[in-house]
């Protein structure tokens, strides 16, 4: 297992995750798209040492590669690029209707910032 692909993995989870904290969608599906790679990588690591002979053949056992990594993995990109895709779709119709790609506060966020400047106790009478 190399030194240099476990940092890739962590760069990747790193980068993407600082991605997708930010306000505009066009930095979520690009984290999003980093986080995928990350976990392909991820499990190719754990599928162990290449150059190994896959299943067909007659070797022992104990020399085969791993097939169910290579499996997982080509169903994360798969399902990793389907949701690219539509996380872009969405972030395109965004900037359509409103001209930008932030994403704006909910209702609720907003209800929970006033709060903060609330005392924690209701005003009530005070005691002598």
């Amino acid at each position: 297992m190399s030194v240099a692909l476990l940092g890739a993995v962590g760069g990747l989870t790193a980068v993407g995750l600082y991605l997708m904290t930010g306000r505009p969608l066009s930095r979520i599906v690009l984290g999003y798209a980093l986080l995928g790679h990350a976990a392909v990588v991820a499990l190719l690591i754990a599928g162990g040492r290449a150059g190994r002979p896959p299943i067909a053949g007659r070797a022992v056992p104990e020399a085969m590669a791993n097939p169910l990594p290579q499996a997982i993995a080509l169903t994360a990109i798969v399902i990793s690029f389907g949701l690219t895709l539509f996380l872009l779709s969405l972030a395109r119709r965004q900037q359509a209707l409103s001209g930008d790609d932030l994403v704006e506060d909910d209702l609720e966020d907003r209800r929970i910032a006033a709060r903060q400047g609330e005392p924690d106790e209701p005003p009530g009478p005070s005691a002598p």
